[in-house]
């Protein structure tokens, strides 16, 4: 290994990771006391010497919303004038009726399940959240609303950076080469909708190996090779790549 390498280090929640001075570009997994780095999760913490810079890849984890994240959520009870709304964080999300239909309403008059009900799939952003409430979401904004068909496939929350990959590299992957379309929620949720079931089973067979193995390296090359030998295991393709 080369000195500009990083060193990745398994650590568990309350492990020092390292002393010094860092610059700590995975806040939300590492806190500094005494001088002393500590991990608050379990993952591979990654020091790099030379630039001074530490950072972690969460191994585990739940989702902890933040304002402007793509959200997918199961509608899990109607209320008089809102949904609330599971989006797998520790508080269901509270999505407005105003806001979903772009109108107010009367509750004496409108029954909201008309409209979404339990059970029902939406795609939204997070609008407020603050820590002392649950979530609020909306559905204002394009790509944004109910969903009508698709399927849904379930990762980590923490492992969703892995399947978008560096500058969208292994979202831009998955895309290409199953010609599905894609659409990954921060809160581990993927919606896909792809042109057969045969594409549509290799995609969520990548998706979730991308999560088992988001820790090691190569990950994109191993990928896009599984991706090509489903496919021509299922003939989809030739052995030369080419379309049967």
């Amino acid at each position: 290994m080369s000195s500009k390498e990083a060193r990745r280090v398994l650590v568990v929640p309350g492990e020092v990771i390292c002393e010094g001075e860092f610059k700590v570009l995975s806040p939300n997994y590492i806190v500094k006391v005494d001088g002393k780095y500590i991990a608050t999760a379990i993952g591979l913490a990654q020091i790099n010497d030379d630039s001074r810079e530490l950072s972690f890849i969460p191994l585990e984890g739940c989702y902890i919303p933040q304002v402007d994240d793509i959200v997918i959520g199961y509608v899990v009870d109607v209320g008089l004038t809102y949904w609330e709304v599971d989006i797998r964080a520790p508080f269901t999300a509270t999505l407005y009726a105003v806001d979903f239909l772009g109108r107010p309403v009367n509750p004496a008059k409108e029954d909201l399940s008309s409209y979404l009900s339990t059970g029902d799939t939406v795609i939204a952003r997070v609008e407020v959240f603050d820590r002392s409430r649950g979530p609020i979401i909306t559905t204002k904004g394009k790509g944004l609303g109910k969903v009508i068909q698709g399927t849904i496939a379930e990762i980590s929350p923490v492992k969703v950076a892995r399947v978008i990959g560096k500058r969208g590299s292994m979202y831009q992957l998955l895309q290409g080469e199953t010609g599905c379309d894609i659409t990954v929620a921060r809160n581990g949720r993927i919606l896909i909708n792809c042109p057969n079931k045969e594409l549509e089973d290799i995609l969520i067979m990548a998706i979730l190996k991308i999560e088992r193995e988001a820790h090691i390296p190569g990950l994109t090359d191993r990928i896009k090779e599984f991706i090509i030998r489903e496919k021509v295991k299922r003939g989809l393709i030739s052995g030369e790549g080419k379309a049967t």
